[in-house]
């Protein structure tokens, strides 16, 4: 060794760390890397990309060619510092303990720990830039890669495991995909976030969760005086209401009131001429995913739907405007002049009606009413007494006080929820 300068040495050891720390790099970084933004980027023409697709489509050749290359530099490194160590202190044996020391320290700070840091750290651009590189090291080694992969195979084989082909990702479930999307906050905007969180409750809840109880629907009566019926046509702001005699048992169907705009102007309209502006009821079981009924409104082009139970008794009714309410917000109110939000007063409580779903106050006011069984306000306090309160009686649910304000014909009109001490 005495005609190799001990510069040179230095010089080829620094380098051989410097390529233990690419290849410590490399791994970490594409094994990082979002494969779906790297998709969206390859099917965009990004070269890197599909170079980087490729590579971790075959997952096993991609680690063969890395690992191969760093551990061949490491095991270099490692002879060259004992070569240097005894150029400079001699065959002593703490001169060989302390080299190896230190080429163990210069691989860890240097090669491992730094290298990967700064991959995991910009997995996604440096993976674009490393396809080029690696992709030509994997075409070079590649018999010995193959032949390494046999024994691995092998191993894998008998141990009983079979890894998955590099292009099948983990599949998310749908639980898992909404945590991605709802800690994306520096990514998606809040409005975009907070719809595609809506998107993935939909199969979660039920039509009665989003409908309008059977006691809230307005009905056309036809058996009253027909200039009434004419007068609540006139002023309704609904634009489609069920028809019926007497009650919902006894339903004839649904009217759009635009297509009464001409007709009402006539004379001679009457019962029989409304009678044969009716489209007929749909029914919606109890039960049904919300997002299994929004497909079954666009396959059987309907807008509004009455829900009713394993006995064909009617609960209530379910607009595709509910449901686009409930993934958008809501961006209409059921009555004129009155609004849907619910917010705490100065003295810590707020006023709701009996009727307000239970799913709408808990995310209005950041509470936790149960979801398993009655759907309303009035429902669970129903439940809860087991009886029709009177007013002024004040109750506590799952650690919530109420008191009853108002009641009415058997049910709960209003009530005063108060803020419990844990919100």
């Amino acid at each position: 060794m005495d005609e190799v300068p001990l510069s040179a040495l230095s010089i080829t050891l620094v380098v051989l760390l410097a390529l233990s720390g690419f290849f410590s790099l490399s791994e970490t970084a594409m094994m990082a890397s979002n494969r779906f933004r790297l998709r969206h980027l390859a099917q965009s023409g990004h070269h890197g990309a599909e170079k980087a697709l490729a590579l971790l489509n075959r997952t096993d050749k991609m680690l063969g060619v890395i690992l191969l290359g760093n551990n061949l530099v490491n095991s270099a490194a490692a002879t060259l510092v004992s070569v240097i160590a005894i150029e400079l202190f001699g065959e002593d044996k703490w001169v060989l303990a302390i080299g190896t020391v230190a080429v163990t320290f210069a691989i860890l700070v240097f090669s491992e720990i730094t290298p990967k840091i700064i991959g995991a750290t910009h997995a996604d651009r440096l993976a674009l830039l490393l396809g080029y590189v690696l992709t030509p090291l994997l075409r070079l080694f590649y018999p010995a890669v193959w032949f390494i992969n046999l024994f691995s195979s092998a191993l894998l084989r008998l141990l009983h495991l079979s890894p998955k082909p590099g292009g099948q990702d983990s599949r998310l479930s749908p639980e898992e995909l909404r945590s991605m999307v709802l800690e994306s906050a520096h990514l998606i905007p809040q409005k975009h976030r907070a719809i595609l969180g809506s998107l993935f409750e939909l199969n979660s809840i039920t039509v009665e969760d989003l409908m309008t109880p059977r006691c809230n629907i307005e009905i056309l009566d036809i058996d009253r005086p027909w200039e009434e019926v004419l007068t609540q046509i006139s002023t309704s702001h609904h634009s489609r209401m069920p028809v019926c005699r007497d009650s919902l048992d006894q339903l004839l169907g649904v009217i759009q009131a635009r297509r009464l705009i001409g007709p009402l102007s006539d004379e001679d309209f009457d019962e029989g001429g409304l009678i044969s502006h009716l489209q007929p009821p749909y029914y919606i079981p109890a039960g049904t995913a919300v997002f299994s009924q929004l497909a079954f409104f666009q396959e059987n082009h309907q807008r509004i739907g009455f829900v009713v139970d394993e006995y064909g008794e009617i609960l209530g009714l379910l607009t595709l405007e509910d449901i686009i309410e409930e993934l958008v917000g809501d961006f209409t109110t059921s009555l004129p002049g009155l609004t849907n939000a619910l917010t705490w007063e100065g003295n810590g409580s707020s006023m709701v009606e009996g009727s307000r779903q239970l799913r709408d106050i808990n995310r209005m006011l950041s509470l936790d009413f149960p979801l398993d069984g009655p759907k309303t306000l009035n429902g669970l306090i129903l439940e809860h007494l087991q009886d029709i309160p009177e007013s002024g009686v004040s109750i506590k649910l799952t650690g919530i006080p109420i008191e009853i304000i108002h009641t009415q014909n058997r049910s709960v009109v209003t009530a005063r929820i108060f803020r419990p001490d844990n919100c």
